[in-house]
This record gives structure tokens, C-alpha cells and sequence, in this order.
């Protein structure tokens, strides 16, 4: 079981790598990280377990955040209607994006970072993305307000990239024109 302890923080140069593509099909080692790191976001989703084992909610988790260069996500979120996005991926690619802008109001957060960090992240609104899944068949997504995010907040992490990398330091609450708010 993955807990706090097992997720690498700011600083660790991991972080700033570009993660290693998975081979197709995946091999049993690599599925049973990914199973963990989908494990992991339920687990601190739910009140009683991210009490007992002092997990941070999560709704999305890269490989490199645990120590592996390697390009897989979890992800499990709901959209602003409701709309459950439970996805264990190995190798996700942005394939297309809209013009149009969005940001999280309250900024985003990270599991490898206990600061905050003030500003907005602006992201594309809608996004498509190829992956495959745990079994190694390939799907493709289309996404947009708050799983877009989360998705391009995830995939940034496979790059090399934190979300604090996108925030404008001149004025950090600049609202660039034609940006919506994602939930």
C-alpha cells in the first residue's frame, strides 16, 4: 500500500525528469504500480482510511511522485455534473487542446509539495488524450473542465513539470481574457 511516506516531494530531482515511456504490454511489475498509485487516490478519498494510514486526499498521482520514472497516472475525480473519471493509464498523451484557457479558482495543489502555492494555473479547457489502460488497450479521452486539468496536471508531472511552473510570476492572480473557471 502506497502512503505519504512512499510519495517523493518538491526538490527531489525526480521530479524535474522527463519519465521513461512503458512498454506495450505491460509488464506485471509495472501493472501492480499502477494498481497501488489507483489504490492510493481511493484510499485517501475515503475519510476513515486517509485517517488511519494520515493520507492527503488525492485525485491524481504520476509515477515520478513515487520514486518511478516511468509514465503512468492515476486519476479519480468527479466533474462539475457528477460524472465519475476512475483511470489507471500507462503512457497518456495530450493528442489535441482548445484554444480556450481555464484555471481551478482556488489554485491547484500537489501531493509533493506542503506549501502553498498562490496563483492561478492557467490550462487548456478541453483536451484529448491517448493512453492505454491497465491491460494495455489503448483508449482515447476527451476531456475538459476539472478532469482536463487534473489530466494535464498529471501528464506535467511525466515532463518534468510542477504546476507552479505555469503560474505567471509577474501577477500570479492575472486573469488572462477568455479563461474559464474549471470546478
Amino acid at each position: 500500500m502506497i502512503t505519504m511516506e512512499d510519495v517523493v516531494r518538491e526538490g527531489d530531482p525526480i521530479l524535474r525528469e522527463r519519465a521513461e515511456s512503458v512498454a506495450m504490454p505491460p509488464s506485471e511489475e509495472d501493472k501492480d504500480t499502477l494498481q497501488k498509485m489507483h489504490e492510493f487516490l481511493v484510499n485517501s478519498q475515503d475519510p476513515e482510511l486517509s485517517l488511519k494510514y494520515n493520507l492527503r486526499p488525492g485525485i491524481g498521482l504520476a509515477a515520478p511522485q513515487i520514486g518511478v520514472s516511468k509514465r503512468m497516472i492515476a486519476v479519480l475525480v468527479e466533474d462539475e455534473d457528477g460524472q465519475l473519471y476512475d483511470y489507471a493509464l500507462f503512457n497518456p498523451r495530450i493528442m489535441s487542446h482548445s484554444v480556450q484557457k481555464s484555471y481551478l479558482e482556488g489554485g491547484e495543489g500537489c501531493l509533493s509539495v506542503d506549501r502553498d502555492v498562490p496563483g492561478f494555473v492557467p490550462r487548456n479547457y478541453k483536451v484529448k488524450v491517448k493512453a492505454f489502460d491497465i491491460e494495455g488497450r489503448e483508449i482515447e479521452l476527451r476531456l475538459k473542465g476539472l478532469p482536463s486539468i487534473v489530466f494535464q496536471h498529471e501528464i506535467d508531472h511525466l515532463n518534468g513539470v510542477m504546476f507552479y511552473d505555469h503560474i505567471n510570476k509577474e501577477d500570479p492572480f492575472e486573469r488572462p481574457d477568455g479563461i474559464s473557471i474549471g470546478r
